[in-house]
C-alpha cells in the first residue's frame, strides 16, 4: 500500500513538472509583438555664415624690395574690400611666408651642376569670415577687378556654414521621431492591431548635404561646406509595442 502511494506521489509530481516546464515554454515562446519603423526628417536652409580666403605674392632678388611689394599690395586689397563694405576688422592677414626660388643648372651634357638663387618668393593669404553672405559671396568673383591695380589675387572657393546647427538638429529629431510614430500608426492599422508603448528609440546620423545635390551619405555623417542652400536630414529608429 505504501509502496502503490509512494508510486503515487511521484507520478503525480513528474506531470506537475511537467505542467509547468510546458507553461514556461508557451510564455516564452509567445512574447508580447512589436514593431520597428524608421523615420525621416528632412529640412532645406541657407547657410548663414561665408568663410572666403585667398591670397597673393611678390618676387624679387632683394628681399626687403620683394616685402615692399607685398606691403603695396596688401594695403591696396585691403582698401578695396573697405571699399566694398567689409568691416575692417573682419580682414584678417595671415604671417607672410618666404620662400628661396632656385633653379636647377645642367651641363651641355645634361649632367646636373646644383642650383642657382633667382630670387625671394614672398606669400601673404588672408581670410574673411562674415555673416553677410550675398556680400562676400559677390566680392569674392569680383576681386579680379585689382588685376587693373598691378595686383594678382588668387581667390579660394567660399565655404558656407550655419550657425544654428544645435537647433536645427534638435527640429529633425522631433520631425524623424513623428514621422516614424506616424508610420507605425499606419502598420499597425492594416494589421488590425493597436501601437502600444515605445520601447526604445535610437537616432541615425545627422546629415548635411547640398540641396539637389547626388552626394552619398556617410556612416560618420556629411557636412558640405561647398553648398551655400543645403538640406538635413536625420533618421530616428523606433520600437512599439502591439496589442
Amino acid at each position: 500500500m505504501k509502496s502503490i502511494l509512494k508510486a503515487a506521489v511521484i507520478a503525480l509530481a513528474i506531470v506537475w513538472s511537467a505542467w509547468l516546464i510546458g507553461d514556461s515554454y508557451v510564455e516564452r515562446g509567445n512574447p508580447d509583438g512589436t514593431i520597428q519603423v524608421t523615420g525621416l526628417g528632412e529640412k532645406d536652409f541657407s547657410s548663414n555664415l561665408i568663410v572666403w580666403a585667398g591670397y597673393y605674392n611678390a618676387e624679387n632678388v632683394d628681399l626687403a624690395k620683394a616685402y615692399e611689394e607685398l606691403q603695396r599690395q596688401k594695403d591696396l586689397i585691403k582698401a578695396y574690400l573697405i571699399e566694398k563694405g567689409v568691416n575692417q576688422e573682419q580682414i584678417v592677414f595671415n604671417a607672410v611666408q618666404t620662400r628661396k626660388n632656385m633653379k636647377k643648372q645642367y651641363t651641355p651634357n645634361g649632367d646636373y651642376m646644383g642650383e642657382k638663387f633667382e630670387g625671394y618668393q614672398l606669400t601673404q593669404s588672408l581670410k574673411i569670415e562674415s555673416k553677410e553672405v550675398e556680400k562676400i559671396e559677390k566680392i569674392s568673383r569680383e576681386i579680379t577687378e585689382l588685376l587693373n591695380q598691378g595686383v594678382q589675387f588668387y581667390s579660394q572657393s567660399p565655404l558656407y556654414y550655419y550657425t544654428q546647427l544645435a537647433d536645427l538638429k534638435i527640429e529633425m529629431i522631433s520631425k524623424a521621431t513623428e514621422d516614424a510614430r506616424l508610420r507605425a500608426e499606419k502598420i499597425a492599422e492594416n494589421s488590425g492591431a493597436t501601437l502600444g508603448d515605445l520601447n526604445s528609440a535610437r537616432m541615425g546620423v545627422f546629415q548635411i548635404t547640398g540641396q539637389n545635390s547626388n552626394e552619398n551619405y556617410s556612416w560618420g555623417g556629411t557636412f558640405n561646406t561647398r553648398s551655400k542652400e543645403k538640406t538635413a536630414s536625420i533618421t530616428m529608429k523606433l520600437e512599439f509595442e502591439i496589442d
